[in-house]
């Protein structure tokens, strides 16, 4: 998680410049490492490839000057999707009253997964209204491992 941050310390002031928003940064794989850089217009307009295409020859430009990564490594720069996972507490913020899907890092109430409505958000808890349930659940944010939107069509 250290090359994460690093990674992230050397994009973000950029990408903020530039008029996005950063929402998450994986590096996955392992014989040729994919660097997947997911962004978003700091006005949350629609994120067009042109803008992926802008952001990725600056992220590109700026990585291989600083050259964080031992290994070659293929650059995805993408948006965020109908199904955006949701990374910080701002974006439980943004999207109360949306159905979302996430999993907890210790068990709740017996399990890992749920899919519901995020009613609220509160300090450092989530106010979740799963599908299966007439119960509030209070999940403490720290307990989150991943969550993210459930398209609606």
């Amino acid at each position: 998680m250290e090359l994460i941050k690093k990674i992230r310390d050397i994009i973000e002031p950029t990408l903020n410049s530039l008029g996005y928003h950063l929402v998450r940064v994986q590096l996955s794989g392992q014989t040729r490492p994919t660097l997947q850089v997911m962004i978003e217009k700091a006005d949350l307009s629609a994120l067009s490839i042109d803008d992926c295409v802008k952001a990725s020859r600056q992220i590109s430009a700026l990585l291989d000057v600083e050259d964080p990564i031992d290994n070659a490594y293929q650059l995805e720069v993408t948006s965020p999707g109908l199904d955006r996972p949701l990374v910080s507490l701002q974006d439980y913020i943004r999207f109360q009253g949306a159905e979302i899907k996430l999993e907890t890092v210790v068990p709740f109430e017996g399990r890992k997964r749920f899919k519901g409505t995020l009613l609220q958000t509160k300090e450092e808890t989530i106010f979740l209204n799963p599908e299966d349930s007439e119960t509030t659940l209070e999940i403490a944010y720290s307990n989150i491992l991943k969550a993210k939107l459930v398209p609606q069509f």
